[in-house]
Formats: C-alpha cells, sequence, structure tokens
C-alpha cells in the first residue's frame, strides 16, 4: 500500500467522530427538550448541564477533525 492511500484511509477513519458527536449532540438536545415539555420549571436549572454537554461533545468531533487534519497534512 502505498503512504499517500494509507494516510487517506487514516483521515477517513479518524473523520469518524465527526458522527459521534452528531449522534451526541443530538441526543443532547433531544433529551433536553423532552425533559422541558415534561416539567418545564425544572428546564432552566438544566440548561447548564445542556450547554456542558454540548460543549464536550462537540470536543470529542473537534479532535477527531484535528487529529484527521493532522494525518494529512503533516505526515
Amino acid at each position: 500500500m502505498e503512504a499517500e492511500a494509507a494516510k487517506l484511509i487514516g483521515a477517513g477513519l479518524a473523520s469518524i467522530a465527526l458522527v459521534g458527536a452528531g449522534v451526541g449532540i443530538g441526543t443532547i438536545f433531544g433529551n433536553y427538550l423532552q425533559g422541558a415539555l415534561r416539567n418545564p420549571s425544572a428546564a432552566p436549572s438544566q440548561f447548564a448541564n445542556l450547554l456542558l454537554g454540548f460543549a464536550l461533545a462537540e470536543a470529542t468531533g473537534l479532535f477527531g477533525l484535528v487529529v484527521a487534519l493532522i494525518i494529512l497534512f503533516v505526515f
């Protein structure tokens, strides 16, 4: 296998983390919305948890993107 092909395959595998981030963000917001509709008075107190979960899920996707870009352009 050529080195260029291996780089492209590795970058593609590293970018799978973006799919996980998308699923995680959708789950976080969906569950928050479901809980807010069931108990609207508790929704404001859970908003900080929503933002924290969003930030952590998005960070994992960004880490995967950075790894893919490093594989493509550094090695």
